[in-house]
Formats: structure tokens, sequence, C-alpha cells
């Protein structure tokens, strides 16, 4: 690698079961960095107590789609000491997420909710498995909010 060449930084983001939130936040936040241009910064995400391979629900995928985004190749991921020590930034949803990453490694780990500017600043993002579309639409734009305050926080550091 040449000095003049970009580094990549590695965001994850978390939740639970990594088939609600976290996918949502890592397509929201793909989207973002490509309008950006930031081509040097990848994301992925994952579940505290995910497993391998599971699809994103259904309720996760609709409410994507109807802020055109396709969920429909996400397949889910547990957290690993090995993500957590690949990642620049880890996100969690919950006070309970970011106190797992932290059990894991020494990444620099936030509520992603501490991003969010105004209402529902630093309040965590409630998982909404079982609930309806709103809740997940509700998530979905806390999500967007938070991703939308993390890149202007890192635009500093990260701005091409």
């Amino acid at each position: 690698m040449t000095k003049d060449e970009p580094t990549t930084y590695n965001i994850l983001f978390v939740c639970s079961g990594n088939t609600c939130r976290s996918p949502m936040a890592e397509a929201i936040a793909r989207r973002a960095l490509h309008e950006r241009g930031w081509t040097h910064v990848s994301v992925d995400s994952a579940g505290t107590g995910a497993t391998w391979g599971a699809p994103a629900t259904e309720s996760a995928r609709q409410a994507a789609a109807q802020i055109g985004l396709d969920l429909s190749g996400h397949r889910s991921q547990p957290l690993t000491p090995q993500l957590v020590e690949g990642s620049d930034i880890i996100l969690g949803m919950t006070q309970t997420h970011v106190d797992t990453v932290t059990g894991l490694g020494t990444a620099q780990v936030s509520l992603l909710s501490e991003f969010i500017q105004g209402p529902h600043a630093g309040e965590p993002i409630a998982d909404p498995v079982g609930g309806t579309i709103e809740d997940y639409r509700e998530a979905r734009d806390r999500i967007a909010r938070g991703i939308d305050g993390l890149l202007d926080r890192l635009s500093a550091i990260l701005s091409p």
C-alpha cells in the first residue's frame, strides 16, 4: 500500500439476533456511504445471540424496502471476538449490546443512538420483533438518524 492509498475503516452494527435492527443499520449505512463516496469504509452487522445464516425478518425486509433497500440477501452472523477485533467502531442498539461487545475486546463501542440529534438521543433502539410494521419503521428511522449523526461526526477523519 502506498502512502496515498486510503485505508479501510470498519464499522460494525450489533443487535441481538442480527435479523432486524443491525441488518437495517448495515443497509442504511451502505447507502449513506455510497452517497458520500466513502468507498474506503466498510460496514457489517452481527448479533449477540445470533445463529449463522438466518434471513432478515419479513417485517425488517418490508420496512427496508419502503425506503428502497433490499435485505433479501442478508444472513445473520453471531458476534465474535474476531469481528470485534477487526472493527474500528462498533455501534450497539442497547446498553446490553455495548456491554457484550466490551466483554469481547477493546474496540471503540457506543450506542448508535448517542449520535442522534434531538428526540430519542441516547435512548436504546428497542427490538421491534413481534411488533407492528410501525415499530419496525420507527426503529429504522431512528437507526437512520443515528447513522447520519455518526457519519457527520466521522467526516472530519473519513471524508475523502
